[in-house]
């Protein structure tokens, strides 16, 4: 007897989970229970689909540590029930979400694929209704009993996208998310094309859900006129550990004597201080420019094309995972769930 396909939904909240109320019009969180009534579509799966609802349920500008562990612990408690794990999410953070449960995923051999909408499922023109099937078919893709899409992962608007390769970059249009320096990992159209050269293969081995997060880190963004007011300021925030800072184009800041030194003076205090582009694609390549070469030789650590998402919740887990700064250097070089381009 061949066993029934089964997924669990987690519905954190966000705009794909949201309805009209019947008498005030007003849009009110969706009763998933009655989910075959607004998408019928969902029975022809065959499959068995179960609910886990968040209470209360979080307006995604509202995505905290707790909330990502709990995520984790969520999918750890029925990885063994389920096929595979669709998460319906709002968009603004989700990117920060899905790089996060990359992380805490460690050994992860089932599909986790977040999903949202820029439509409420009970508008008519929603895309919620396409972006949650797809990604339920996607969720349950086996070949030769192996899951295909074996990682954490955006779904949203035809396109499948690893989750810590992921950017919001757009507010208003269905097309919301960019994979900037990595192709989609399957283009949906008439058929799903799977990118098999780039999905990550299965981990046979026990999942572990990692528990521990550390928020004492923070993105720095720099900009024409930054002063040194405002560095100093920045930089010795209480109980900071980590900064990504946000330089401009592939990996360039001012060079100015006074902004090397606060920034050599931070990173001799103990500060990690990691290199990223402003931009939404292409890589920090430090010596390209002489400016970058000043901050590799104050000890700033060029992110590559980590995504700004991925490189904040990278730090978060290896000082959650109570690593020394020599080790979270090293593993900062390094890939470890996908998450950049190395060699």
């Amino acid at each position: 007897m061949i066993e029934e396909t089964s997924i669990l939904i987690i519905y954190t909240g966000g705009t794909i989970g949201m309805i009209a109320d019947k008498d005030t019009g007003a849009l009110v969180p969706f009763n998933f229970d009655n989910i075959n009534k607004h998408i019928p579509e969902l029975a022809r799966f065959n499959f068995t689909l179960d609910f886990h609802c968040f209470e209360p349920i979080m307006d995604s500008s509202n995505m905290n540590l707790d909330v990502w562990i709990e995520l984790g612990q969520i999918i750890k408690k029925h990885y063994e029930d389920y096929d595979g794990f669709v998460v319906l999410h709002g968009s603004d953070t989700m990117a920060y979400s899905a790089s996060a449960l990359s992380f805490i995923l460690e050994n992860l051999n089932k599909p986790v694929i977040f999903t949202g909408s820029q439509l409420p499922l009970g508008v008519l023109r929603t895309d919620g209704r396409e972006n949650l099937i797809t990604s339920i078919e996607i969720a349950a893709a086996k070949e030769d009993d192996t899951p295909i899409v074996p990682e954490v992962c955006v779904y949203f608007e035809n396109k499948l996208m690893r989750g810590n390769r992921t950017s919001k970059y757009n507010a208003e249009n269905f097309n919301a998310f960019v994979s900037g320096n990595l192709p989609l990992l399957a283009d949906i159209g008439i058929y799903i094309k799977y990118n098999r050269n780039i999905i990550l293969k299965p981990k046979f081995k026990k999942l572990k859900a990692h528990k521990n997060l550390d928020s004492g880190v923070a993105v720095l963004k720099l900009f024409p006129g930054i002063n040194k007011e405002f560095m100093k300021s920045f930089l010795s925030i209480k109980g900071l550990k980590g900064v990504v800072m946000e330089s401009f184009g592939s990996g360039n800041a001012p060079s100015e004597k006074w902004f090397i030194d606060i920034i050599r003076e931070a990173i001799s205090s103990g500060l990690i201080i990691l290199n990223v582009t402003q931009c939404m694609s292409g890589a920090v390549e430090h010596g390209k420019y002489e400016t970058s070469v000043l901050l590799e030789k104050s000890g700033v650590i060029g992110g590559g094309d980590i995504t700004t998402e991925a490189a904040l919740t990278k730090l978060m887990y290896l000082f959650g995972e109570g690593h020394d700064n020599e080790t979270i250097i090293r593993l900062m070089k390094i890939s470890l769930r996908g998450e950049m381009t190395v060699g």
